[in-house]
């Protein structure tokens, strides 16, 4: 069974100064709230016995997955293709401005693309094989934990935007 954990509210007060610009915001950590939210989640019975935790690399998750692992005595493995959703599925920088248009554009389409077009912003099934990809590599255990991001929880679920700090579980 997999518990994906959306990350903690994240201090995002630093966005678009020093090393927060771009993919840079990727970097913010959580606020105080947001460990007060994690330091909740991980007082769920349903996470009691976590083998393992798998984390996104940013450091939302990141950080969600560390407070996680110290409470519930799990170790982290950190797995680069549990990021959160792409403005552009090419990895390349994109303005404020862009990125937003790229996720109006999802939010409208509902994360597909319209036929026949091939938008530069990752769909949602794309998202959803990227991460089963992911967890099929640790099927074998019985409880683990995922520290994540809540529009890659939305397109592996189906469920709405989870709230931050919420669990919605998942069997393979």
């Amino acid at each position: 069974m997999f518990y994906l954990v959306r990350h903690g509210e994240t201090d995002y007060s630093m966005k678009n100064s020093k090393i927060y610009q771009g993919f840079g915001v990727n970097l913010a950590p959580l606020s105080g709230t947001g460990i007060q939210q994690i330091c909740q989640t991980a007082r769920d019975a349903r996470l009691a016995g976590t083998e393992v935790i798998l984390s996104s690399p940013y450091t939302r998750a990141l950080q969600t997955a560390a407070i996680l692992s110290r409470k519930l005595g799990a170790p982290i493995i950190v797995e680069t293709d549990l990021h959160e959703w792409l403005a552009d599925k090419y990895y390349t920088y994109l303005d404020d401005e862009t990125a937003e248009k790229n996720y109006r554009e999802y939010t409208q389409q509902n994360g597909c693309y319209l036929n026949g077009t091939q938008p530069s912003w990752e769909s949602a099934e794309m998202m959803r094989e990227r991460v089963i990809a992911v967890l099929q590599k640790y099927a074998h255990y019985k409880k683990v934990v995922v520290a994540c991001h809540g529009m890659m929880m939305q397109a592996v679920t189906g469920t709405n935007h989870p709230n931050n700090g919420e669990i919605v579980e998942l069997e393979l």
